[in-house]
């Protein structure tokens, strides 16, 4: 529990929904953040700003840790030729640990749909309170149409979200889950689950399958998994929920 936090707030007159809508985040990450885990440094930098206190009056762990000198931290856990070459375990292990939160940023992620064991898992992570949030390309959008010229597919790409789609409806009915569409380029899909993130950089004119994965873990703020779940909250926040 971060009781300074949690007096900062009360201090301010802010409930955890106050700070999340200002924040444009889920509340339940706010309450983690008062339960002890330390917010990215944007994050962090904005409350401090809303009570009014320094960032160390709030985290002064923070401090005491980057006085100390400490050995650069190895963050790659695996690395995988191809998406199709990842074993179907390591898929069904990532989002079955999940504690607090999922997430899916992805054109179109048919291969996780189509597979019902992944779809059941996400689920019952849901409804045992884990925040899962799925991010989809927007088929009728300007860089899915040209992901698909670029892949040499042309509307394939669009109907392919399309039928990604139809699967991931089921998941609407599921307290906890969200779904976006998103009109962006598209560099990377990730896939995360708390701090395991697999990341699969996309390649021009290869279709995501084909191209290489990094198994990543978050283990302090500014390492290589910290920029990939920045950049997911750039989409997410971008986004539209799905009609």
């Amino acid at each position: 529990m971060n009781d300074l936090l949690r007096r900062a707030l009360a201090d301010a007159h802010l409930t955890e929904a106050d700070v999340a809508a200002r924040l444009s985040v889920d509340p339940k990450t706010v309450q983690r953040w008062v339960a002890g885990r330390v917010p990215y440094p944007r994050h962090r930098t904005r409350v401090a700003s809303l009570v009014g206190r320094d960032e160390a009056d709030l985290w002064p762990q923070l401090a005491v840790a980057n006085m100390r000198a400490e050995p650069p931290v190895i963050d790659v856990l695996a690395t995988y030729p191809h998406r199709w070459a990842v074993p179907r375990p390591v898929w069904h292990q990532l989002f079955r640990a999940a504690r607090d939160e999922i997430g899916v940023l992805a054109y179109a992620g048919l291969f996780l749909a189509e597979d019902m064991g992944i779809m059941r898992a996400l689920a019952e992570r849901a409804r045992d309170g884990v925040a899962v949030r799925i991010l989809l390309g927007d088929p009728d959008g300007t860089c899915v149409a040209e992901r698909g010229c670029d892949e040499g597919v042309g509307e394939s790409m669009a109907a392919k979200i399309r039928n990604a789609l139809v699967h991931y409806r089921a998941l609407r009915e599921v307290d906890g889950v969200e779904i976006r569409l998103h009109d962006t380029v598209l560099y990377n899909s990730v896939y995360r689950a708390d701090d395991d993130l697999l990341i699969n950089p996309h390649a021009y004119g290869i279709a995501a399958s084909h191209a290489p994965v990094l198994h990543l873990r978050r283990a302090e703020d500014g390492d290589m998994a910290s920029t990939y779940l920045e950049s997911f909250e750039r989409v997410w926040s971008g986004a539209s929920p799905m009609a």
